[in-house]
């Protein structure tokens, strides 16, 4: 499954991080050590704790641990694994208050391919019915923060019950959050959390603003591999990432 994914130009990273646990960084060579122990094991084809995979990167879900020093030198150690041949893609989750305390100097790099800013659990930053300002205006400090090159995601909630606070319903997301959000120019679609509570509704939710959140112009492209990334995200991912405590099969389109 994972290289029917990989085949569809579905790129698959491992999440480290999460919102529980005690872990942290402690000096730019433990930095250097990760992140040799993540390419070596997930990013390089050689048989490692999932056996022998190849993912195509490495998604920053720090929302823990006490400590926020290091994490832009293990970004620069991942991404010195880069080759003309083959980009190793990073991907970060930071939550919306500005500035992120763990993942702000890390995204000060540059070097993250995608960010999925949490718009969720965050009432300063977030989405309130009737009141979009707070979510408007953190977003567009946010994508004016980050590099042109940094491809920007919504994160919210597939489902009320998927978090405390933040979900907008596919109807206000649609007719109020999504025409504001694209005009970005580095928009790259919405984050849910998570592919289990996407499913609790039908039609799903993802289903209900699929058509919405990548515009009409791409829509038919997209349609055609929709059925393959929703079958990756909930089979592949679901066995590759348990329930930990962080951020698991989430859907990005």
């Amino acid at each position: 499954m994972l290289q029917y994914c990989q085949s569809k130009n579905i790129k698959v990273l491992l999440s480290i991080g999460g919102a529980i646990g005690d872990y942290s960084l402690c000096s730019a060579q433990d930095a250097q050590n990760v992140a040799d122990y993540l390419y070596q094991n997930f990013l390089s084809g050689q048989f490692g704790p999932l056996g022998s995979v190849t993912l195509d990167g490495i998604d920053f879900d720090i929302e823990g641990g006490g400590s926020n020093l290091y994490y832009d030198d293990l970004a620069r150690a991942l991404n010195a694994y880069s080759t003309a041949e083959r980009k190793i893609y990073l991907g970060a989750a930071p939550q919306c208050p500005i500035p992120d305390y763990y993942l702000d100097i890390a995204i000060r790099t540059g070097l993250f391919d995608y960010i999925f800013f949490q718009f969720y659990n965050n009432p300063p930053c977030q989405y309130s019915p009737g009141n979009p300002a707070n979510l408007f205006n953190s977003w567009d400090h946010w994508t004016s923060l980050v590099l042109p090159n940094n491809t920007v995601f919504l994160g919210l909630p597939a489902n009320p019950g998927a978090a405390g606070s933040g979900y907008i319903s596919p109807d206000d997301l649609i007719n109020i959050a999504l025409p504001y959000v694209q005009q970005a120019p580095n928009y790259g679609g919405v984050m849910l959390w998570s592919r289990y509570w996407d499913i609790q509704t039908n039609p799903s939710y993802s289903t209900q603003i699929l058509p919405y959140v990548i515009g009409n112009s791409v829509l038919q492209s997209i349609v055609a591999i929709k059925n393959a990334i929703l079958e990756c995200v909930s089979t592949t991912l679901y066995r590759l990432f348990t329930k930990t405590g962080h951020r698991h099969n989430l859907l990005s389109f």
